[in-house]
This record gives structure tokens, C-alpha cells and sequence, in this order.
């Protein structure tokens, strides 16, 4: 699903390379509470049926709306919480509906550290430092999924910006026939002499 939000932060000319999230370890540790609640709910309205308790057991089934929406929130606030790497610069959004949005230029982007423990390195997670030259001095994104990809994508996204990102213009090749062409309308309006007409168009004939 296309992202407006994200796409209205875009300036001119500038495109998405990478957009990630942190690891799914943090909305399992943000859901646990909420998964534990859910199971104890279930048992309850289990045993509330078994002694025909009807309307409590109602009153149990009410309850389980309780876990399922907060962990509804813990899974948007995990969503929303995105790393962007741009042909620019680097992003950190956060919020469902009210946002706070990090940004540091790859200009000043001085040098990256990325910390993987032993589990960070198995399951692919880790932290990542961005040192700049800004205000902001040292950005931190923490619990990265896969920091390795993005730190590559910061890597070459800042060498592009750099050495000029934009790749050379397209030279169309002229053939030699048109080249002979135009050299003839510049002989007849009188630009070149016959002599030098045939000079030229023997240096074209050579190249064939």
C-alpha cells in the first residue's frame, strides 16, 4: 500500500531506496502481555460455558475485545515506526496520527556503527549509529531488522549522492549518410566549398 505520508516528506527529484521497520521481536515483546491476557480470557469464557454461565460468559467474550484492540495499537505503532533510506538522506518516522519525523542529510553523514549480539546475528537484528556533522550528532535506530541491508543501502545511497548520482546523458550517434546530409545543406547555403564539401565527405566515407 503506497505510503502518502511518506511520499509527500519527498523533495524533488528524490526517490525511496529501503523502507523498514524494527525487528519483529520488538511487536512480540510489545504483544506479549496482550497474547498472555488473550489465552487467560479464552480459558475463562471456557469455564464460565462449561458452568452454563451464559451471560457472564458473554461478559467474558466482551472482555476479549480488550487485548485484541491494544494489540491492534502495539501493531500500528510498530508499523509506523519506519527507517527510510532515500537517494538523499535518511528518515525515522514515528506515530499513527500524531508525527515525529528524524531526518539526516547523507551530506553529513560522517561514518555508521551497527552492534549485532550473538542473537542479534541469528535472528538479524541490531542497532545501527549514524554520525553526522548536524545538530543532531549521532542518530540511533534500535532493534533494525536486517542492519546489514540498510547500513549497505546508507552506504552506496551516500557514494551515488557523491560521485554524482545521475547518470550521463545518452549521446544519440548520427549516422553517416544523415552526417553527409547535413554537410551537403551547409555546401548548397554556402557555409562550406565544394572542396571542402568532398574533404569531409571522404573523411566520413573512411569510417564505413
Amino acid at each position: 500500500m503506497k505510503d502518502t505520508y511518506l511520499q509527500n516528506l519527498l523533495g524533488e527529484n528524490e526517490h525511496i531506496i529501503l523502507v523498514t521497520h524494527q525487528h519483529w521481536f520488538k511487536l512480540l515483546q510489545a504483544i506479549l502481555v496482550e497474547i498472555v491476557l488473550f489465552i487467560l480470557t479464552i480459558i475463562l469464557v471456557t469455564i464460565l460455558l462449561i458452568a452454563t454461565a451464559i451471560p457472564l460468559a458473554a461478559l467474558g467474550f466482551t472482555l476479549l475485545l480488550i487485548p485484541i484492540i491494544s494489540a491492534l495499537y502495539d501493531y500500528l505503532n510498530w508499523y509506523n515506526h519506519k527507517y527510510i533510506v532515500t537517494n538523499r538522506r535518511v528518515i525515522q518516522i514515528l506515530g499513527i496520527v500524531n508525527k515525529n519525523v528524524t531526518d539526516s542529510s547523507l551530506e553529513k553523514v560522517n561514518d555508521l556503527k551497527m552492534q549485532q549480539s550473538f542473537w542479534g546475528r541469528v535472528f538479524n537484528f541490531g542497532d545501527i549509529e549514524i554520525l553526522t556533522a548536524s545538530e543532531l550528532g549521532i542518530n540511533r535506530f534500535t532493534f533494525i531488522g536486517d542492519p546489514i541491508r540498510f547500513k549497505a543501502a546508507m552506504i552506496n545511497a551516500k557514494a551515488h549522492l557523491e560521485n554524482g548520482n545521475l547518470p550521463a546523458p545518452k549521446q544519440t550517434e548520427t549516422s553517416i549518410p544523415e552526417l553527409i546530409a547535413k554537410l551537403d545543406e551547409l555546401r548548397q547555403k554556402g557555409v562550406l566549398s565544394e572542396e571542402e564539401f568532398q574533404q569531409k565527405k571522404t573523411e566520413l566515407l573512411k569510417r564505413v
